[in-house]
């Protein structure tokens, strides 16, 4: 109703160009397109035409409207809350129990708002940038006021759906200029704040909060399938701002802070992790025992399975372990408070265990492994009805074959990938018009375009695995190495069990010194074709760098072979001395 008495104004919108007018309950035009309210007013010669029920209709409207257009006040630690939850969330649907969200992640959350006097604190950040705002002394609403989801102490983690608190009448300058730079309060002052000692809250740290999480809760989860199924789309992080509240407004700096364009780094987590929990003064977290999932024994049969080794290496991987002593509970328990607090990266120490253990068994220098194939061939073609001896040649054209498939597939959906969001950003209030309009234009364009070449529709999502290798009878077609033996590359002497090999090299003759940011150089010309393989194929399961896996490898040698390494270093300090 309120169209078809504007229809006789005909004038274009000073802000969107249209021509679309409805009527205030003033009597004044506004623009139904973009909700501008003009000057002009309509003269009303009998009031009783419009009834009061009409009136009321349009007012409750217009004001449903504006809140909704302005949105909601809001800081970027509560943007960051959401994120959370929504990562807490995928992660209860993938199997984890809920007490990560309600309890462990919600502890960590009130304490790193704590730490950094963003919440729960007498005097908030927040609160302190309205003081220093506000001229004469604040109010006592001034002092007390924290984000709005933030103010339960003792309930669950949660996301706030509900009304929001009003704003204090000390924020509301705060708050318009605010809205000019970025659409939370604090968007400007949070990206340029910097303070030594001060972990600031991003995207990447939202997954190393997550990480700890797990790591508490010892759950069956490590940081490289976190990763992975962030990567997959399984857990938000990428345009994970698209399923904040519509009130909640994101734009200007907001965009640097929660736009991200780049997928997460393992080693970059893996050094959030460690930063993260020194910062919050985390006691020590709960044993990593020998039945925890985190485990080496329990890691290493994982990845056994998942490249399709035998699980007679099992055996031996535990030996390895044992040996060089990265079993111990000690050894493995997390603790961020110890001045030499020990940091294991546990599936990258569980694959270096194997790594280890090929090179003992088949030395991997492009010689040896090729002459015990061949033996396991020739005793294959005469015992076909015993278990089959495990062929490293065979195993390796099938591995190989394989890799090059996944990683291919990868590489494809990685280049495919779309980074811009569904919801369109922009860079200002006054923007947004211009770029919804953009949008929706790009949007109707690819539709028609996708009818006119009749486009195959976009597989649907995969669902999680533990293992991104299937190595079953019936899909791989009799390739499965799991059941094979090891007894063509093994001989008795006495009572024991010998490999046949009974060389080894050392992946590193001599480390970097400890002011060095790395304990080693990888590079792949220096060592054998079999050996970049193995680390590139294990460092793919992990997404990792190769250096990583290589560096891994030399440290559990060097706790394996200690005379091997403490005689090349009596050696090289003698010939220091010749030379003197």
């Amino acid at each position: 109703m309120d169209r078809e008495e504007a229809k006789e104004f005909r004038e274009r919108c000073a802000q969107c160009d249209a021509v679309s007018w409805g009527l205030t309950d003033e009597g004044k035009y506004y623009c139904t397109s973009c909700h501008n309210v003009t000057e002009r007013s309509k003269d009303v010669l009998n009031s009783e035409a419009i009834p009061n029920t009409k009136i009321q209709a349009i007012n409750r409207g217009l004001k449903k409207r504006n809140k909704l257009e302005k949105g909601w006040d809001w800081y970027v630690c509560e943007g960051f809350q959401h994120v959370l939850c929504q990562q807490a969330e995928a992660l209860k649907a993938l199997g984890v129990g809920p007490e990560l969200k309600n309890q462990v992640l919600h502890n960590f959350w009130k304490r790193y708002l704590q730490k950094s006097k963003q919440a729960y604190c007498e005097n908030p950040v927040h609160a302190r940038k309205r003081k220093a705002s506000v001229l004469g002394s604040p109010s006592h609403a001034d002092w007390e006021s924290e984000p709005a989801l933030l103010s339960d102490a003792s309930g669950p983690f949660v996301e706030s759906d509900g009304p929001r608190k009003p704003s204090p009448p000390s924020r509301a300058s705060h708050s318009e200029m605010a809205s000019i730079c970025s659409g939370s309060l604090d968007g400007v002052e949070y990206s340029l704040r910097k303070e030594k000692g001060l972990v600031k809250m991003a995207m990447p740290t939202t997954l190393a909060l997550c990480g700890l999480s797990l790591l508490w809760q010892r759950e069956a989860l490590a940081l490289s399938d976190l990763l992975r199924f962030v990567e997959e789309g399984h857990i938000p992080y990428v345009n994970a701002f698209e399923r904040f509240p519509e009130e909640m407004k994101l734009y200007g700096r907001d965009k640097g802070i929660f736009a991200i364009e780049s997928w997460p780094s393992y080693e970059d987590v893996y050094r959030q992790m460690i930063d993260v929990a020194t910062f919050l003064d985390l006691p020590r977290f709960p044993a990593i025992t020998e039945d925890c999932y985190l485990h080496p024994n329990i890691l290493c049969r994982k990845y056994l399975m998942e490249v399709n080794l035998p699980d007679e290496m099992y055996d031996f991987t535990c030996q390895v372990v044992k040996m060089a002593g990265i079993g111990e509970v000690d050894f493995l328990t997390f603790d961020p408070i110890a001045r030499k607090g020990r940091t294991v990266k546990y599936d990258v120490q569980a694959v270096a265990v194997i790594v280890t253990v090929l090179k003992l068994l088949f030395l991997l220098d492009d010689n040896v492994e090729w002459s015990l194939s061949a033996i396991a061939e020739t005793y294959n073609e005469e015992n076909k009805e015993d278990k089959p001896c495990f062929d490293f040649r065979k195993w390796y054209q099938v591995m190989k074959k394989s890799f090059d498939e996944k990683k291919q597939k990868w590489e494809e959906a990685r280049a495919k990938f779309v980074w811009k969001s569904k919801k369109p950003l922009y860079h200002s209030p006054i923007d947004r018009s211009v770029v919804y309009k953009r949008r929706e234009m790009v949007v109707n364009l690819q539709k028609q375009f996708s009818t006119l070449v009749d486009s195959i529709p976009t597989a649907p999502k995969n669902s999680p695995s533990s293992f991104q290798f299937n190595w079953t009878e019936e899909v791989t077609g009799g390739t499965c190495f799991h059941g094979h033996s090891l007894q063509g590359i093994l001989y008795k002497k006495g009572q024991s069990v010998t490999t046949m090999n009974s060389l080894y090299w050392l992946s590193t003759q001599k480390f970097c010194k400890s002011y060095c940011k790395h304990v080693t150089t990888y590079e792949e010309s220096n060592f054998s074709l079999t050996y970049q393989f193995i680390i590139n194929l294990f460092s793919f399961l992990l997404r990792i760098k190769t250096y990583s896996l290589h560096e891994e490898v030399s440290l559990i040698e060097k706790r394996l072979f200690k005379k091997k390494y403490s005689t090349a270093k009596t050696k090289s300090s003698r010939s220091r001395k010749v030379r003197k």
